[in-house]
Order: C-alpha cells, then structure tokens, then sequence
C-alpha cells in the first residue's frame, strides 16, 4: 500500500513537471513584435544621458542596440545556450535568435569598417572596435564567458557610441551617410538574402542547375560539381530554416526603416525612397502571423501550403529590389 502511495506521488510530480515545461515551452515560443524605430531613438537617447541627441545615425545605432537588447529581454530570455527543461527542447525561437543575430552582426561591422568612417584611412572608432567581436561569439556558449554575457558588452560599447554620437563633439564619433556605404552595406544584405531563399526554396525539392561559373569562360573552382545538382532540405530543418529568415527579416526591416530616416536627405536625391519603401513592405509581409501550428510543407502546387515557398517569394521579391536600389544609389 505504502510503495503504491509512492508511485502515485512520483507520477503526480512528473506530471506536474510536464505540464509545466509544456506551458513554459508554449509561453516562450514567441516573437517580438515591431517597435517604432524614431521613438525608439529618442527612447535610447533619454535612457543613455540628458544632453545626448538624436543626430544623424542616431536611428540605426539604436535599431541595433534595440534588436540586440530584444534577444536577451524578449519572452524566456536568451535560448540558443540553454541547457535544461524546457529551452533545451526548443528549436523555433533559437533558430529566429540566429536569423537576429547575424543581422545583428552585420550591422555592427558595417557601423565599424564602413558607416563610422570617414575614409578607408581613417582610425576605427574605439566603441565599435570592441563590439563588433563580441557580437561575433558563438551564439551557444553557456559557460563562462556566456553568450549573453558577451552580446551584453557588445550592446554597451554601441551604447557608447550612440552616446558619444549624440554630443557636441564632433570628433568624438561621427556617422557618415553616404551612398556608397549604404550600398555597400545593401550588397552584404542581398547576399544573406540570396541564401536564405535557396535554403528555403529547398524545401520543396529541386534540381539546379551549376552557374557557379556562369559569365566568365576562364573562372575555375577548387572542387568540379556537377553540371545538375538535387537539393531538398531535410524534414528536420525546414522549420529551422523557416524561423532563421524570419529572425533575419524582422531585423532587417528595423534597420532599413532607420535607415530611410538616417539616408533621408541620400534617398531623396537619388529619388530613391520609394524603392527603400517597397522593400520594408515586403519584409513587412514576410512577419505576417503563421496561421498553422507547424511549417507545413506541401508540394508547390498541392493542397496543402508550403510556408518555406511563400517566405522565399517575399524574400526574392526584397532581394531584387535591394540590387534596382543599389543600382540607383551608384548613379550620380
């Protein structure tokens, strides 16, 4: 009688238990919604100092301390280091942290080589210099020093810009909106584009085509491929997929919406703006709610959607937008 009272108890706590990490894993599946990034601005330059002000790049610098601060403070904190119940089992928001991250990451550098720089001569800013590897810590690491532990230096440095920024020191930190950075940083953007598109369009299966070559008839590779090449995503890594571009593009849409404040007067004469318009629209589009509880993965043409398809329409669709707006911004 006694040891069927002890099962019975046992059973009842781990029961417990389940249940719980199950409304834990449920409450923390979750991504944060869209902030304004012009309040947001102001907001970051009334909690860093009085005196500080919103100047030219003021906008996107505190698009990325934002971003970067909402990867610590959303809904269950940081996941992609966890260890235990329920974290461990997540793999949904980890994989959106990642898509955050590497936005993130870009960002931070282009702030570092290009958009804080007067001139490829010019001296690093000291702030960025000390940010732009922290962001760049393994995105997994629980141990000392943590990956939160890191990314948090990292948004106290761009704090430090972002303040020194807003003084009345003009040599102290300065940045620089110009065409050709925005530009430059468009390419690295399109890049990152173009591969999550692939990845996601993989999803359905398909058989490509080599064009590593294409264009040039003496280009070479280190390795031959073949002329066809099969590509389907694994099962297990579709939604992995699926919530990495979701991270990414809803990182990316704050930072061009501050950009096309910090670029106004650049877009305007380069009649620019609505291009930089349409491709926040359909990152917009992009964040739209899932109406499913899974990443379904119907055939292109069958009964049941293929999420993965339709991100890869609306990132293809960004994509070839950003290469017409970088083709305008080289125009003089």
């Amino acid at each position: 009688m006694a040891k069927s009272w002890i099962w019975r108890s046992v059973a009842a706590v781990v029961l417990i238990y389940a249940i719980g990490v199950l409304a834990l894993m449920w409450w923390w599946d979750y991504e944060p919604p869209h902030f304004d990034v012009a309040a947001n601005a102001r907001d970051v330059a009334t909690q860093t100092s009085a005196s500080t002000k919103v100047v030219t790049g003021s906008v996107t610098t505190a698009a990325l301390i934002t971003s970067a601060q909402t990867l610590l403070d959303k809904r269950g904190g940081y996941l992609s280091n966890d260890r235990f119940p329920p974290g461990v089992f997540m793999d949904n928001v980890p994989n959106w942290e990642f898509g955050v991250l590497t936005a993130t990451r870009d960002l931070a550098r282009a702030l570092r080589n290009d958009f804080s720089r007067s001139q490829t001569q010019s001296i690093e800013d000291k702030d960025l210099q000390e940010a732009d590897p922290l962001f760049s810590s393994p995105n997994d690491r629980w141990l000392l020093p943590s990956s939160e532990g890191q990314y948090g230096k990292a948004i106290g440095h761009v704090r430090g810009y972002f303040e020194r920024l807003g003084d009345n020191d003009d040599s102290n930190a300065q940045f620089y909106a110009r065409a050709d950075n925005l530009a430059d940083y468009l390419q690295v953007v399109s890049a990152r584009l173009g591969s999550l598109s692939q990845k996601l369009s993989a999803a359905a299966g398909q058989v490509r085509l080599d064009t590593t070559l294409a264009g040039d008839p003496h280009a070479q590779q280190s390795t031959p491929s073949p002329n066809e090449k099969p590509m389907r995503t694994p099962w297990t890594k579709i939604d992995d997929n699926f919530y990495e571009a979701r991270g990414y593009t809803w990182a990316l849409r704050e930072q061009l919406e501050a950009m096309r404040i910090d670029f106004a007067s650049i877009l305007a004469s380069k009649n620019a703006t609505v291009s930089l318009e349409q491709i926040i629209r359909e990152l917009e589009e992009s964040q739209k709610p899932l109406g499913s509880p899974i990443v379904l993965n119907g055939r292109p043409f069958g009964f049941f959607a293929n999420h993965s398809l339709v991100m890869a329409n609306y990132i293809s669709r960004a994509n070839a937008a950003i290469i017409d707006l970088r083709e305008l911004l080289k125009r003089g």
